[in-house]
């Protein structure tokens, strides 16, 4: 998934009084003895979590061995596969895979009676790997001790998405076991194309089977494992959208320079095809990089409410600056800015980043060549009101009026940024159920990454999307992406207790009302 989280305040702890699940836990993810006696539903599917620990994290293992990556087409319609075997064996129902024009998605259902249904958005796609720039081999689910945070899974898709996934998944086996039915309808919707931007992804959601059963859903989210050092976690009342594409400079489409690479020597005399690159990519953003200059860029960014400038006030007076830039490896906001301004920009402000730039050789040593042919690779992230299609048309605009028409600009995907509303039935599960657990869970106006829920919050599906869940990982697209299997921080929790979150927000969603 296209994310960054974004740490934000505690809000005050609020007990349920006998209408939780998870009883009260008073700042840690410790349960009370009554919690886990035998007559209570939630001792029965933790003693069952516990019981299945080793066939929850063999399962993850296996998913992980199994990379489908998009990008390279590598394992996609055995990844399909795998995402359907792996949702029937957790009772979904009718699970089917379904085609699209791009890779397939996967869809189920779970009719549990339920007068309220909810939905869960999955991917099985990940980002590429190399495994030389890993400590372990990227596919073999290594686990190591995590200093901080405890024992920890390693490998590709650990955090973004798979982890996530197999603990929700581990939480419905748990209850299957325990003879105890969710207390809401379940409609499973997959992709494999996440990774590049879910180009086929509103095909999948609008298919005539699939439709009718998400307009069904009181919400949508995708599994979350993102707990801070101390405990924290953001309920994001949104997200950015986002455009992911290449911008390429050739001499043969500019009519300029070589059409392949030659001797480094003729630069004297021959254009440069990189530098034509280089030159059209300054201008999309001011000299130092920050802030974009697209011609139109900003005509129709909507500007911070007050609402959500309280909310980004409450972030910066009660996060820890400190905390925060070390688990990023940065130690200065842009322009030095003070940490409110900083996340200010973080929640408001579109951006052009460079994600990669190839061009010539790049091996050891040196090759003294004049290449032909370079190219860029960015994402454009987009906050309300921008669109994909607004986006695509300006960048467009703008290369051809500064002089760079021949720069071709290839699209391989994105969408539109994500609004939920504050009062939605979904965020108030949320915060019960957060609150339920003990667990400091902070509104956000928005996640500064992206994931496709414009898809279900844009008409004809028009319903509420966001992010949840308990438990830590980290690394996501990096070399050493990992997911705590077991905690040694008492205010985060391992793979049984994120389980048990998962469980607690279905119960929480069906007495929301």
């Amino acid at each position: 998934m296209n994310t960054t989280t974004a740490t934000t305040p505690s809000l005050d702890r609020r007990r349920l009084l006998g209408t939780s699940l998870l009883l009260p836990a008073l700042g840690a993810l410790s349960f009370p003895a009554r919690a886990l006696a035998a007559d209570t539903p939630q001792g029965a599917i933790l003693r069952q979590l516990e019981a299945g620990r080793e066939a929850d994290i063999a399962r993850l293992r296996e998913w992980i061995a199994l990379p489908s990556i998009a990008a390279e087409n590598r394992n996609m319609p055995d990844g399909a596969q795998m995402m359907a075997r792996l949702a029937r064996e957790a009772g979904v129902e009718n699970v089917e895979v379904v085609p699209t024009d791009g890779f397939p998605g996967v869809f189920g259902v779970m009719d549990n009676g339920a007068e309220t249904t909810l939905g869960l958005y999955f991917m099985y796609d990940v980002k590429q790997f190399d495994p030389a720039e890993w400590s372990s081999p990227p596919l073999e689910g290594h686990i190591i001790a995590k200093p901080g945070w405890g024992q920890a899974l390693v490998g590709r898709g650990a955090i973004n998405q798979k982890g996530p996934q197999a603990t929700l998944l581990a939480g419905l086996h748990a209850m299957r076991r325990a003879g105890i039915r969710p207390p809401v309808n379940l409609v499973l919707v997959a992709e494999g194309e996440e990774e590049i931007g879910s180009p086929h992804f509103k095909q999948l959601a609008t298919h005539p089977k699939v439709l009718p059963a998400l307009k069904k859903c009181a919400g949508i989210f995708i599994p979350a494992c993102w707990q801070g050092p101390d405990g924290e976690v953001s309920i994001n009342l949104g997200a950015k959208g986002v455009v992911e594409l290449e911008l390429i400079a050739s001499g043969e489409a500019w009519g300029r320079g070589p059409v392949g690479d030659i001797h480094s020597s003729n630069k004297a005399s021959v254009d440069s095809p990189v530098w034509r690159l280089v030159q059209a990519l300054q201008t999309l953003v001011t000299p130092d990089g920050n802030t974009a200059v697209i011609d139109g860029w900003f005509e129709n960014v909507r500007p911070l409410t007050a609402r959500e400038k309280e909310l980004i006030a409450l972030s910066a007076a009660n996060t820890d600056e400190a905390k925060v830039k070390a688990m990023m490896g940065v130690t200065h906001w842009i322009d030095d800015l003070p940490f409110e301004a900083a996340i200010a920009r973080q929640a408001s402000q579109p951006t052009v980043n460079i994600e990669g730039l190839v061009a010539g050789y790049t091996g050891p040593g040196g090759k003294t060549i004049l290449p032909g042919r370079a190219a860029a690779k960015l994402d454009l992230r987009l906050v309300p009101n921008q669109t994909r299609a607004e986006a695509e048309r300006k960048l467009r605009a703008h290369l051809d009026a500064h002089g760079f028409p021949d720069v071709e600009m290839k699209v391989t995907g994105g969408y539109d940024p994500t609004e939920v509303a504050e009062n939605a039935r979904l965020i108030r599960a949320q915060k019960e159920a957060y609150a339920a657990m003990g667990v400091k869970a902070n509104l956000f106006p928005r996640l500064a990454g992206s994931w496709p829920g414009a898809v279900f919050t844009a008409p004809p599906v028009s319903i509420p999307a966001t992010q949840f869940g308990i438990g830590h990982g980290s690394g996501a697209h990096a070399p050493d992406e990992y997911f705590v299997i077991d905690s040694t921080n008492p205010k985060v929790a391992g793979m049984s207790r994120a389980s048990l979150g998962f469980v607690e927000l279905m119960y929480q969603l069906a007495r929301t009302t």
